[in-house]
């Protein structure tokens, strides 16, 4: 008899645990089911966007390899259609990795003042990485020294010519040809001191400012 009650006991609980689930899932099953989709859709709209990522991104690369293969071929006009079509809509770091490409391709076709605008553009574009931004000002920098004035270098360089920046030499190389150009000899002088005066500055740069220094001295026109 007691073993007949042991088992109707059980029965009677299994019963009600499962009047409890089936309670609990019509109360609470809609939002299992929600929070299941939801993380299902999370994960595939996750691995769909790094699809949509790297597919994008390797066709920037390839667009930008067959631009910069038209400019190797000089069809600067092609090119720049090209990279300027990458800089609009492309991915990634392709699209300011082309505008640099654009400005000196329009350098090399002679259209200086549009180069300028355009390395200038870049070196304040806050987006652009901190490497490609010092490079594009140095670059404009450089044009300016035969078509702009010791200020204009200056604006677009002297920011690049502290201690910790590792284009400083060159920075200080283009303030030194501006100035000497410009005719200010001490002002040159100072900027090619600063590079001799730098033992890390690469032996190149160091050699062109020892032999600038030697014409200043030469010229007898700085103390």
């Amino acid at each position: 008899m007691a073993h007949d009650n042991d088992s109707f006991i059980r029965e009677v609980n299994e019963e009600l645990r499962s009047d409890q689930v089936r309670n609990a899932w019509k109360r609470y099953g809609t939002i299992v089911i929600g929070i299941a989709a939801l993380i299902v859709l999370g994960t595939a709209g996750m691995r769909g966007y790094e699809y949509w990522e790297t597919h994008n991104s390797s066709q920037s690369g390839d667009r930008f390899i067959a631009a910069l293969r038209l400019a190797s071929e000089g069809k600067n006009d092609e090119a720049l259609s090209a990279l300027g079509s990458i800089a609009e809509n492309g991915t990634g770091s392709y699209p300011v990795l082309a505008k640099l490409r654009a400005a000196s391709v329009q350098a090399d076709k002679g259209d200086t003042a549009a180069a300028v605008t355009s390395f200038s553009e870049i070196g304040k574009d806050s987006s652009a990485p901190a490497a490609i931004r010092d490079l594009a000002r140095l670059r404009a920098g450089w044009l300016l020294i035969d078509t702009g004035t010791y200020d204009q270098v200056s604006a677009e360089v002297e920011v690049m010519t502290g201690e910790t920046n590792a284009l400083r030499n060159s920075a200080r190389e283009a303030l030194g040809l501006a100035a000497f150009k410009a005719g200010d000899f001490a002002r040159a002088k100072q900027w090619f001191e600063a590079i001799g005066n730098d033992a890390t500055a690469p032996r190149n740069v160091a050699s062109r400012a020892q032999i600038m220094l030697d014409n200043i001295a030469a010229s007898g026109k700085a103390p």
